[in-house]
């Protein structure tokens, strides 16, 4: 068989297996959760799992990595729609909860059902969630250089931005209620704005 084919469907194989396991968790938690279902449910042999993954730990901490990975790659083309520093830190926010808004699953598995997944995925998501916040940070950062808002502690500033839009989805995520997450960012959003010296009323932000 031609190397480049192999390589096709061996990454073929990684996503399902991938796929499988975001339905399996999900459904089942990390805790319930075998090896023997992501294996049956991606179509895959047991063996042809632990191919590509050592473990349960594994294939979570790498769904936890894609789902960053498509996160990041979604805030950084939102952030080049705005010039304006805080118009861009805003936009990085609102497209981390519209992202969870569309995967209320998701949200759930990685903020509410990961207790038990162990000590290197809270590192990991430690780690992503500092990532997150130095988006914030920069255009903080920048907008204190053009004199936007007034010397702050920027890095104190986003964490405290990026944790209070964590607070409301996972709020919304154990409510369990169908209301739209996104209206929440109407009450959130003066709040953070006030919180750096700007003055900014309610706005209701366009569904995507």
């Amino acid at each position: 068989m031609p190397m480049a084919l192999q390589q096709t469907r061996a990454l073929d194989r990684h996503r399902r297996i991938l796929d499988a396991a975001l339905q399996v968790f999900s459904r089942r938690s990390y805790r319930d959760a075998s090896v023997d279902e992501i294996a049956g449910a991606s179509g895959t042999s047991k063996g042809g799992v632990y191919f590509h993954f050592p473990n349960k730990e594994a294939i979570f901490l790498a769904l936890l990595d894609r789902t960053a990975e498509r996160l990041r790659d979604k805030i950084e083309s939102a952030l080049a729609a705005h010039q304006d520093p805080v118009a861009r830190a805003d936009a990085a926010l609102l497209t981390v909860l519209r992202t969870f808004a569309k995967h209320r699953a998701l949200a759930r598995l990685f903020m509410v059902e990961a207790l038990g997944a162990g000590r290197e995925f809270h590192r990991r998501m430690a780690e992503i969630r500092a990532e997150f916040a130095a988006v914030i940070q920069r255009q903080l950062d920048e907008a204190v250089r053009q004199e936007i808002i007034k010397p702050i502690d920027t890095e104190v500033a986003a964490r405290a931005w990026f944790g209070a839009l964590n607070e409301v989805i996972t709020g919304w995520v154990l409510s369990g209620r169908a209301e739209h997450l996104e209206d929440k960012y109407e009450a959130l959003r003066p709040i953070l704005m006030h919180s750096v010296g700007i003055s900014d009323q309610p706005r209701r932000p366009n569904r995507q």
